[in-house]
């Protein structure tokens, strides 16, 4: 039997389609409900229900201004303009929206909307389950407190409560947020997420959980679509033996990559370093970091750490076999454990290290400062015992030339090549071969003035103690004697390619930065914070609730929950531009 309804507001799905209709008038038939089959029945103890139950022609069948709607059996009830409906219920919009659930109910006066049981809400992109769903045709918003899953095209999210804004299609998960993908795990506090793109904008405490990475952040952006994503607060990138921490960081899944931008650290928990700077890059598949503005590579050892400085560091190989490689106005410092030590400190052009055969390679122009010794050539090779992480053999090559200052003058020492020996980190045997030349001011054992010993040999060995030459050996001597200081005139006492550099040498760690400007740091642009949303139920006394009898709701319903509203973040990361001019200089210490 068919029949046709004067009035009685919008149906349920109406409003999860988003389409906005005009509120129809309780004296018109302007928005007729048409009944396209359904068996009618009405019964005594319901007189203000209109029954349509299915037939032998299929469900009921309900027709509504392009919306189409499917039931096993509705209740219809004109005084009150409200609907019920039972059974395999399906509301249709188009080819694009629909929504399954085993119970609807609308009210038209509030515009008002409840579905439990099963409920499935389908878009293009997205299918949302959950138990119970209200809506609210005014706001355009539907919602959920009692636990949801909503499946991507690449995903599966889950939250205890969610909101849904139609017309932005815009997903906002609020406790216990769970993105599930077969590459990764998202876990946040708030996440909003938008359902025709795959973006998605975490807030709170977040963490993005693979097999060969883990991100963490206060606020950040992820796609899930193309796996890329970008965080500002409190973020960092752990890739199993480095963290790699930075105001701003790009993170590229699919390429195994992740840059940051200021006041970046890299820690690396395999071989005791960090690394320090203004911009990064990491390939984690080529165990590969490129670092510049300010870059500092710190080398943690037991006694001695190592830093190294350059305008641009970059760290390759597995954590058994790191290299570095500094590339331009090279500096680097080695701490002493011994307070009456001096440091050790050296210039190149570019510096490479290699962690595992303990070898440090200055090249081009280096000049070395160990002890009261300074030394320089066109290559200098510094060797670490690798168990002891201490100084071990120090090569010089070609040009190779020693000063150490006398109170009298400079003792010198040139040759083609310079071999040293250290205990405990200190010098103590040299050995110049081919053309070694020497000027020393010989001392008696009252460190009084024997000579200036002025030689010529094929190859000379020096014997150090307390960072002083104690004694020298001629292999070959040639040419050469003692002479008095009063017959040996100064411009003499000077070997040809001589060059004090002591105002250069590094005394502490800070000067790695000496003469260098400060780099110019960009503006960092923020993720904004969610905007504020009023609260989904507008709490209203019984009478304005204006809730039928017939209705499965009830007023305790209708009242938000503390823990149901999306969360207020502090600042930080916002979506201003951060200003980092205290932020210059990172914590070395």
């Amino acid at each position: 039997m068919q029949k046709k309804i004067p009035h009685i507001g919008l149906l349920l799905l109406l409003l999860f389609t988003g389409v906005t209709l005009a509120q129809p008038s309780q004296e018109t038939d302007k928005t007729k409900v048409d009944i396209q089959s359904g068996y009618l029945e009405r019964k005594p103890e319901l007189p203000d229900a209109f029954i349509y139950t299915q037939d032998t022609e299929g469900q009921v069948y309900i027709v509504h201004e392009g919306i189409k709607m499917w039931c096993n059996q509705a209740y219809v009830y004109l005084k009150d303009n409200f609907v019920k409906a039972y059974g395999e219920v399906k509301i249709k919009q188009g080819d694009t929206i629909s929504m399954n659930s085993n119970y609807a109910e609308y009210n038209g006066n509030t515009q008002f909307a409840f579905a439990s049981g099963d409920v499935i809400f389908k878009e293009p992109q997205t299918t949302l389950k959950t138990d119970t769903l209200y809506f609210d045709r005014v706001k355009q918003e539907a919602y959920y407190r009692s636990g949801g899953t909503v499946i991507d095209t690449a995903s599966t999210l889950t939250s205890r409560i969610g909101r849904y804004y139609a017309e932005q299609k815009n997903y906002q998960f609020t406790s216990d947020v769970k993105i599930v993908n077969p590459k990764y795990t998202i876990n946040s506090q708030q996440l909003d997420f938008y359902s025709q793109t795959g973006a998605s904008y975490l807030y709170g405490p977040s963490t993005i959980v693979s097999d060969s990475s883990t991100v963490y952040c206060e606020r950040g952006f992820y796609d899930t679509r193309e796996d890329t994503g970008y965080f500002v607060k409190n973020s960092r990138v752990d890739y199993q033996s480095r963290t790699l921490y930075g105001d701003s960081i790009y993170f590229d899944r699919n390429k195994s990559f992740a840059s940051a931008t200021n006041n970046i650290k890299v820690i690396d928990t395999s071989n005791q370093s960090i690394i320090l700077g203004h911009y990064a890059e990491v390939f984690r598949q080529k165990d590969s970091v490129f670092i510049t503005k300010r870059a500092l590579a710190i080398t943690l050892q037991e006694r001695d750490s190592v830093y190294i400085h350059a305008d641009t560091l970059q760290i390759t190989g597995k954590p058994d076999n790191r290299i570095l490689k500094g590339f331009y106005k090279a500096r680097f410092f080695k701490e002493s454990s011994n307070p009456q030590q001096a440091p050790t400190s050296g210039k190149c052009d570019s510096i490479f290290v290699n962690q595992k055969k303990g070898i440090t390679k200055l090249i081009h122009l280096p000049v070395l400062w160990t002890g009261e010794n300074q030394m320089t050539g066109d290559t200098i090779h510094l060797i670490n015992d690798t168990r002891t992480e201490q100084l071990d053999t120090l090569k010089v090559f070609n040009n190779a030339f020693l000063i150490q200052k006398d109170s009298l003058g400079y003792n010198q020492v040139k040759g083609k090549r310079l071999i040293g020996l250290f205990t405990n980190n200190e010098l103590d045997t040299i050995n110049i071969d081919q053309n070694a030349q020497v000027i020393y001011f010989a001392r008696n054992d009252n460190d009084e003035l024997i000579g200036i010993n002025n030689t010529v040999s094929s190859s000379i060995q020096m014997y150090m103690e307390n960072q002083e030459i104690e004694g020298i050996r001629f292999i070959k001597k040639g040419t050469g004697k003692i002479y008095p200081l009063s017959k040996l005139p100064p411009k003499a006492r000077i070997l040809s390619g001589f060059g004090w550099r002591a105002e250069e040498r590094l005394q502490n760690k800070d000067a790695l930065f000496d003469g260098k400007p400060l780099p110019l740091l960009p503006k960092i642009k923020g993720i904004a914070l969610p905007k504020f949303q009023e609260a989904f139920f507008d709490e209203k006394s019984q009478e304005q609730l204006n809730l039928p009898e017939a209705s499965k709701l009830n007023p305790d319903v209708f009242k938000n929950r503390p823990q149901d509203n999306p969360m207020q973040e502090t600042p930080g990361g916002e979506n201003d531009t951060l200003d980092q001019k205290d932020k210059i200089k990172p914590e070395y210490h």
